[in-house]
């Protein structure tokens, strides 16, 4: 009987253990036509891509790819991939998402209007005085065709709490109490 309990808290802290190396794994993740890629952030406007980078200055924050943490002054770069863009236009706009996009002009709290970015880069500086959700739109056009990428993020949120904060504790404290319960039940068998 004592072996097999023993095998059964073995078995729950490998998985406990487990559990908590799967949460280390690289993982991809998609928002609207923004995703994660090999540690960069693109953004896909018909065939062609961007890298995306976004930070706040003042917060010291490490770059996002998605949802922005904090109100205020935000910095974002669009860095073309492909050659392609340069002599195309590129059109940039942040707008409230109202669930329409009915009255652009009215929705739109940023807008960089279509211009050929020949250095092959847009830098977007704007401040978010409130928390809210939204839609980034990038436009390229000059081509065969028009293309659009529309991203929803949020801002104000804050960055979400990481799995492993919330599993890790509770991993050692089961492994901890596992380890205490095998002990005791080895000291009860000796002195029996």
């Amino acid at each position: 009987m004592l072996v097999e309990r023993s095998g059964t808290i073995k078995q729950l802290v490998m998985a406990g253990i487990m559990a908590v190396s799967v949460m280390f794994t690289t993982q991809v993740q998609a928002h609207g036509g923004l995703a994660l890629a090999e540690d960069m952030c693109v953004l896909t406007v018909g065939p062609y891509r961007m890298h995306f980078t976004g930070y706040q200055p003042l917060s010291q924050e490490e770059e996002f790819c998605e949802d922005i943490p904090e109100v205020g002054k935000t910095v974002i770069a669009l860095d073309y991939i492909q050659e392609e863009l340069r002599p195309l236009l590129t059109e940039v706009r942040i707008i409230r998402d109202t669930g329409s996009e009915a009255n652009l002009d009215e929705i739109t709290v940023f807008h960089l209007p279509p211009k050929v970015y020949p250095t092959a880069s847009i830098t977007i500086d704007h401040t978010f005085p409130e928390k809210g959700k939204f839609v980034g739109l990038v436009t390229v056009s000059g081509g065969p065709q028009e293309y659009v990428s529309r991203f929803p993020f949020s801002v104000g949120e804050g960055r979400p709490t990481p799995k492993i904060a919330i599993i890790a504790p509770i991993v050692l404290v089961v492994a901890g109490v596992a380890f205490l319960m095998m002990r005791k039940r080895k000291s009860d068998g000796a002195a029996a």
